[in-house]
């Protein structure tokens, strides 16, 4: 098995990658609508659409729910073990 790691912080995620992420998952599925980030900028995440969260994401990494983990093409936004070990079957 193939592992790439990558730290979007140093290395941000453009709006195309962030988009290509959110269309194997959902934006909502990967927007972090817990982060302190949200009340900081005065989000109300039920109020905005897929692409503003993708352009939010893109422009603030800790928009971002982590970690991000691709299986097959499947995005698992703020992945577990134990959600991982159910889709790696173990």
């Amino acid at each position: 098995m193939e592992v790439t790691e990558r730290d979007f912080f140093a290395d941000r995620l453009s709006e195309d990658e962030v988009r290509a992420l959110a269309a194997a998952s959902s934006a909502t599925a990967m927007f972090s609508a817990k982060s302190p980030t949200v009340k900081k900028l005065g989000l109300d995440p039920a109020a905005l659409s897929d692409d503003e969260k993708v352009q939010l994401m893109a422009g603030e990494p800790r928009l971002i729910r982590r970690p991000i983990v691709v299986i097959d093409g499947v995005t698992h936004p703020g992945a577990t073990v134990k959600s991982l070990a159910s889709v790696l079957g173990g």
